[in-house]
């Protein structure tokens, strides 16, 4: 057996065009420190941040031919296989406003391209020619126009016919259909506020928060992270619930920080880590991420450093 493969799906990727404005205010002119330009979409962060950690990664979805060099560039770096459909114009920009001295990012992110029938008909055959050879699938993003919102729900049910790994990472009317569904991803991570809006109710306790995570259980997903930012992550597996808080930090960026949370529990995954084990990876790939800008990962010492600062506590 070598090394499992990894394809993550991004429908609806970004140039994220991240902006360092300290001390910013609306409505009048503000000076701007720095601005970086790279290649963005949550499947898109995810396949970086396991590239870097070593993992073989192929990434997917629908990519606008207009634009596509800075993904281009993205790919060869880090050898990430590219499977992008590309369809005509040009791929979205979301705009990040980072403030370092209040530690706060705000973002504006516009629509996608509108997916074709005929872009999504060459997609799923990509998708069927590309099964058989990868062993986990990562399920992220938003979806753009043109797509139901059953999209994700669909394929979940597909992959985990055939025998593989899903992990889904969504919002809104998407991640509504797919927790509503008959079959669920094996890994979901919302974070609390995306989790109350696809169940439509406020889980506003701890105790709320670990009900809903365990219906899901009930009902096929094996593991329920829910991300609560600087307060870090719940962890909910049929057989152990475990609550991961991160060590205090110097906030650079929070963009990309539940995207590294997603890499770190695929790989802790693939390499069948125990829950705790888990957490920590998954928290120290998350924390190193806000410590800088863009989806990359310090060496593994460095990682090594932030678990061992990680509190894991079993609930």
């Amino acid at each position: 057996m070598g090394t499992p493969r990894v394809l993550t799906l991004t429908l609806n990727p970004a140039l994220d065009l991240t902006v360092r404005a300290d001390g910013w205010r609306p409505n009048t002119v503000n000076s701007g420190q720095t601005l970086h330009l790279t290649a963005g979409g949550k499947g898109v962060n995810v396949a970086s941040f396991l590239a870097d950690w070593g993992l073989p990664v192929t990434a997917s979805g629908l990519l606008g031919e207009d634009n596509a060099e800075v993904f281009d560039a993205l790919f060869r770096t880090k050898a990430i296989t590219d499977a992008f459909v590309r369809v005509p114009g040009q791929t979205r920009v979301g705009v990040k406003i980072v403030d370092h001295a209040a530690q706060q990012t705000t973002d504006i992110n516009l629509p996608g391209l509108r997916a074709t029938p005929e872009h999504l008909r060459e997609l799923h055959a990509q998708l069927d020619a590309l099964c058989e050879s990868h062993d986990a699938f990562v399920l992220a993003g938003s979806l753009p126009p043109g797509i139901a919102p059953d999209f994700y729900t669909e394929l979940v049910a597909k992959l985990r016919g055939a025998g593989k790994f899903v992990a889904l990472d969504t919002s809104g009317a998407a991640l509504t259909a797919a927790l509503t569904a008959n079959v669920l991803p094996h890994l979901v991570k919302p974070n609390t506020h995306e989790l109350s809006a696809a169940l439509g109710r406020e889980l506003g306790t701890q105790a709320e928060l670990l009900a809903a995570a365990r219906d899901l259980l009930g009902r096929g997903a094996e593991l329920v992270a829910i991300s609560q930012g600087e307060d870090g992550a719940l962890l909910v597996t049929p057989g152990a619930t475990v609550q991961a808080k991160p060590p205090h930090v110097q906030v650079v960026s929070t963009v990309g920080a539940g995207d590294a949370m997603v890499a770190g529990l695929v790989s802790a995954h693939l390499d069948s880590l125990p829950l705790p084990d888990a957490a920590r990876r998954a928290t120290s790939f998350s924390v190193s991420t806000i410590t800088r800008l863009g989806a990359h990962l310090p060496a593994r010492d460095e990682l090594a450093g932030y678990a061992a600062q990680v509190t894991v506590t079993p609930l």
